[in-house]
């Protein structure tokens, strides 16, 4: 051989080495990646952006491998908790979806890399406690992303939403901050919704189109094409505006109609005016009225005895089915009193509707919806009712809802101090309403907590609030993860049927130590669960009776609670 040709033999195998390495580097960095990102390898067409989630995006074709990055991060954080990648996990991912027509490296996504600080390096448990009311304004205003049809009238108000979340400032670091703080809600959002594929299009078509018209309309937004025509959007909002003055116009009527018919309510000794919703139904009535519905207090209609005194159904003029309780003066007039100021001006769907009082001289009524299952304690420990592993996470997330909605109520938070099965209603369709504010008490706003003497139920009561006499939120939560394990378990507090009975918390704690989870189940459910979402409800009651620091709020059960619900419908799903 040619000795002149030695070094440049030598030359060509160094480089054809190092192309070896460079080439299974790629090979290994590509299959290092975290995320399952469904994007196709083939080229697309780069001649339009396809969406810049207004103005994020600054590059042709990162439109769709930004929607897919984003979804890959749903999965991944339904299954961790966590929102974004670290650096070199994301270099991995994004390494991994190159292609011939687009270099991911600049598509903007490597902006969202934990590491930053702020949301950045938020988790879902974080997101939640630092972002709670704007997390929930996005997420309500965009629940009416409809998971069938076109894009309908909820795109709208979710895309308002959403551009109220960018920074208004010049300075482009803020930008950027207020950018990665919505893009981690909005991922967090998703993860909660991940199996509903067709909702998640229709939210990343409606936000990363900046092209999309934002109108007052209150029927739906133009055809159901993405590139429909000028003309057919015209045409959708002259028609929606010309049916929503319509609408307006008839309720207004019938509003001013109801209204003029109502019987005011009173401003009586223990009710102040200013109690009262404005557009309320609640009234009172007559005592007259209060016998004839309940044929005089017959025993045929008593349906429950309560700390305050017994309670009726009856059957109003009017047909509505209600219940009535019957409360004798100076013996419990403190509970009358309660449950008239915290009740009589609220709604929510699971709370059960006080509709009216009546306060006479030696004796006080209230009357309220008749909710016609009855108490969850009937279903749970009455051997003839079966409540389905469904049906009981539905009811913890009504109670649940329920409870937050007191909690972050504007004018105090609004502490119950007695949740426990026998307050917890079912209407005809089994949802939750939660009743009897006898015990509860208002914390003012800029206040922790209020002092005051100790009231409940034994089994249900916060030990902590036992010892210090501080009612706060957590209380509730205590209480409601004592009701949670009652929901898995069936059983009561303290089981005085078994050889050896203990607390139902600490059988609860015992079995997670090595036990079998499985034995705690309710025998009547024969094992039709969803294990996984079994043990999430479990390690959930469990962390809401520990030490007050470490309870969640009741915006992080809820969550939880609807994390527990979409496990048990795939399982359902899968099983069908």
């Amino acid at each position: 051989m040619n000795c002149s040709k030695v070094p440049v033999l030598i030359k060509f195998i160094m480089v054809f080495s190092i192309s070896l390495d460079l080439v299974f580097s790629h090979i290994n960095i590509s299959n290092n990646c975290v995320l399952n990102i469904n994007i196709s390898s083939s080229s697309e067409d780069c001649t339009t952006l396809d969406g810049n989630w207004d103005g994020f995006l600054t590059q042709p074709c990162c439109g769709l491998p930004f929607n897919r990055y984003l979804q890959a991060l749903a999965r991944w954080t339904n299954q961790t908790g966590h929102i974004f990648l670290n650096s070199t996990q994301q270099i991995h991912c994004l390494t991994s979806m190159k292609n011939t027509s687009f270099d991911t490296f600049s598509c903007g996504i490597e902006k969202l890399t934990s590491g930053a600080g702020g949301c950045s390096d938020y988790s879902e448990i974080d997101i939640v406690n630092e972002l709670g009311n704007i997390l929930k304004s996005l997420r309500d205003d965009c629940s009416l992303m409809h998971s069938e049809g076109g894009l309908t009238k909820g795109c709208n108000q979710c895309l308002r939403t959403w551009g109220s979340l960018t920074s208004k400032s010049k300075n482009n670091s803020m930008k950027l901050e207020a950018d990665i703080c919505r893009f981690s809600m909005l991922i967090l959002l998703t993860s909660q919704r991940i199996s509903d594929e067709s909702w998640i299009d229709k939210i990343f078509y409606c936000l990363g189109d900046n092209s999309l018209p934002l109108v007052s309309s209150v029927d739906e937004i133009g055809s159901e094409t993405r590139h429909r025509t000028k003309f057919k959007r015209d045409l959708g909002i002259l028609i929606g505006g010309i049916v929503g003055l319509i609408v307006i116009i008839i309720t207004a009527v019938w509003i001013l109609l109801k209204r003029k018919n109502e019987v005011k309510p009173s401003s009586g000794r223990y009710i102040s005016d200013g109690s009262y919703s404005e557009e309320s139904s609640y009234r009172k009535l007559s005592l007259k009225e209060i016998y004839s519905a309940t044929d005089n207090l017959s025993m045929s209609n008593f349906i429950g005895q309560g700390i305050a005194g017994k309670v009726y159904k009856g059957i109003l003029a009017d047909g509505q089915y209600v219940a009535i309780k019957h409360i004798i003066k100076d013996e419990q007039m403190e509970t009358f009193v309660r449950e008239v100021t915290s009740l009589s001006h609220i709604r929510h769907p699971n709370l059960v509707s006080l509709l009216g009082h009546n306060d006479g001289p030696n004796e006080c009524f209230l009357v309220y919806e008749l909710c016609h299952n009855g108490n969850l304690s009937e279903w749970l420990f009455g051997k003839s009712k079966y409540l389905s592993w469904r049906q009981r996470l539905e009811i913890a997330l009504d109670c649940a809802r329920s409870l937050l909605f007191l909690h972050s109520y504007p004018q105090g938070s609004i502490v119950h101090r007695d949740i426990k099965p026998a307050n917890i209603l079912l209407s005809a369709n089994f949802e939750a309403k939660l009743s009897d504010f006898g015990l509860s008490k208002i914390i003012s706003i800029g206040h922790s907590y209020a002092s005051s003497e100790v009231r409940g139920t034994f089994g249900y009561v916060d030990p902590e609030y036992q010892k210090n006499r501080h009612v706060n939120s957590y209380g509730d939560v205590y209480s409601f993860g004592i009701v949670l394990l009652q929901l898995l378990s069936g059983q009561r507090v303290i089981n005085l049927n078994l050889q050896n009975p203990m607390p139902l918390s600490k059988m609860a704690k015992n079995l997670t130590k090595g036990g079998n989870i499985k034995e705690f189940a309710d025998p009547k459910m024969e094992g039709k669960f969803s294990m996984e979402a079994f043990e999430l409800m479990l390690k959930l009651a469990l962390v809401s009776i520990g030490l007050k620091q470490q309870r969640p709020s009741m915006e992080q059960v809820v969550v939880k609670l609807e994390e527990a619900l979409d496990l048990s419908t795939r399982v359902e799903s899968v099983h069908l």
